[in-house]
């Protein structure tokens, strides 16, 4: 059975990504639709509508409001209303950009788009199927790694 999907409001962009790095269906359309067409999108595509607006937030029953102010507060909240723990790697990750599929492609694919060094080094690489940006892991992995394992001491309790 398919997780949870979310459509966050123009306040959340920085929780729609992370959301994807953890493998979540989760929409974000910037600052464009008013409250009533995020409300009737989160609606029709049955996604959890995440807002810090408080009237936006009284819209239907598939809404959330978070109140955390901090990145991880957020993760840790959203993930763990829904019952969610946060990922130990970057498997499932969709793409940051685009909310796309992280497909797996060779580095033969790859090769006139990554830089040469990366090309060399990298032993994995992930293409999105919506907007084509491509992903490998690189330094910025750790930190990721530090920040999910920070919202699960959050989720415990312990933070």
């Amino acid at each position: 059975m398919p997780g949870p999907r979310f459509l966050c409001d123009a306040m959340l962009g920085s929780l729609a990504r992370w959301l994807r790095l953890c493998g979540h269906d989760c929409l974000y359309l910037g600052t464009e639709p008013a409250d009533a067409e995020l409300a009737r999108i989160a609606e029709a595509e049955g996604r959890w509508l995440l807002t810090r607006d408080r009237e936006l937030a009284a819209a239907g029953p598939r809404t959330q409001m978070v109140a955390a102010g901090t990145l991880e507060g957020q993760l840790a909240e959203v993930l763990g209303r829904h019952r969610l723990p946060p990922p130990e790697d970057l498997e499932a990750a969709r793409c940051g950009e685009c909310n796309g599929a992280l497909i797996d492609v060779g580095a033969s694919e790859v090769a006139a788009d990554v830089p040469p060094y990366v090309l060399a080094t990298a032993e994995r690489f992930r293409r999105c199927a919506g907007c084509g940006r491509i992903y490998w892991p690189g330094t910025h992995g750790e930190q990721i790694h530090v920040r999910f394992a920070r919202v699960r001491h959050l989720m415990a309790g312990s933070g």
